[in-house]
Order: C-alpha cells, then sequence, then structure tokens
C-alpha cells in the first residue's frame, strides 16, 4: 500500500502540466509567451508562494485537528478513547510529577460539569500515581497504546465509567442517583490542555 501524499505532495501534484505543441505550432507559442512575459512570471512566482505556504503548512497540520473541530478518538485497549487536537512541543508529562492542566468536563449529553477555564485557573496535580482518576492520569502520561502528552498539548479524552468515576458517581448530594452531578456509571468527555510542570 503507497503511502498517503504529503500536503506538499499533493501541491505539486496539482500544478497545471507544461504543454507541449507540436513543432508547427512553437512560433505561435513563443509568439504567445513573448506578448505574455509578465504574466508567466508572475504564474511563477504565485507557484512558488503556494509551494513555500504548503511546505509550512505541512509542518503544521499534523498537529491539529480537522479545521471543522472532529477529531476522530482512537480507542486503547483499556477503552480509553483520545485525540490530539494540538500536539504539543513541550516535554512529556512524566508519572509523579507536579503539573498544571485546564480542562472541560462533559457528560455524553453535552452536559459541563466542571471547567477550568471558568475559574481562570488550571488543576495542580501529580499526575500518575491517582490524585485524579484513572483515565485522566492514563490520558495524560500514556500508555496502553497512548502516546504521553507533551507541554502545550490539547487533547479530547472519553472515559468509561471503570477509568472515571464508576457505579458511584460523583457530587451527589443525597442516595438518589439523581441528586449527582455526575450520574454513576457515566462515561465522561473532556478536552485537556497540558499547560506544563508546576513549581512545588
Amino acid at each position: 500500500m503507497a503511502p498517503s501524499a504529503s500536503p506538499l505532495s499533493r501541491l505539486l501534484l496539482s500544478l497545471p502540466k507544461p504543454s507541449h505543441l507540436p513543432p508547427s505550432q512553437n512560433a505561435g507559442a513563443v509568439a504567445s509567451k513573448n506578448n505574455q512575459g509578465g504574466r508567466v512570471s508572475l504564474r511563477r512566482r504565485e507557484a512558488v508562494a503556494a509551494v513555500l505556504s504548503a511546505a509550512i503548512l505541512s509542518r503544521v497540520l499534523p498537529a491539529v485537528a480537522d479545521a471543522s473541530g472532529e477529531c476522530p478518538l482512537e480507542v486503547a485497549p483499556s477503552g480509553l478513547a483520545f485525540c490530539d487536537r494540538v500536539v504539543g512541543t513541550g516535554a512529556a508529562a512524566e508519572q509523579g510529577q507536579l503539573i498544571k492542566a485546564h480542562y472541560t468536563g462533559r457528560l455524553e449529553d453535552g452536559t459541563v460539569f466542571d471547567s477550568s477555564y471558568k475559574r481562570g485557573k488550571p488543576l495542580t496535580f501529580r499526575v500518575g500515581v491517582g490524585e485524579v482518576i484513572k483515565g485522566w492520569d492514563q490520558g495524560i502520561i500514556g500508555g496502553e497504546g497512548i502516546p504521553p502528552m507533551l507541554a502545550g498539548g490539547k487533547r479530547s479524552l472519553r472515559l468509561p465509567p471503570e477509568l472515571a468515576y464508576g457505579a458511584r458517581g460523583a457530587g451527589c448530594r443525597g442516595w438518589e442517583p439523581t441528586s449527582c452531578v455526575i450520574p454513576p456509571n457515566s462515561t465522561l468527555l473532556f478536552d485537556v490542555e497540558y499547560v506544563g510542570r508546576a513549581v512545588g
């Protein structure tokens, strides 16, 4: 199976091919080119600019999710699903590190149950040691087919109940499951931004 073409390769393949005229038409073609010398020169500049733009974009595009906002989730063996919306450029998160992360948490119906952005302050915690739910630890430091997040990265996560709050739910104000902010056995959706290491 042939490897998929990069954005740069696709652009180069889409550029118009030079026309090969029969000898009888060469004289007319040369005269036409002389009359349109400015246009030919301009087309060359446009082609060079397009190639350079594509080269720059080919380095940026792989790190960003689909422009439509869709982010196809990849499911790990643990059941955790993830998609990198932005691949960071800093250091990878490591087990036991004190880190900062921004997040928005949603139920499957789209209800936002918590967001550090609304508070204007990222969450600070020690990653990979059980200070947060299992899906967060795994989704940030990686493992089981999931790459670690890099500082500056943004990742979408879908956590099955066993990697979230399970049968107990969270934020319950009574015995009724309907009193819970996160109902029992909920699958949770998170958008996580790994800010970087925290000092402390």
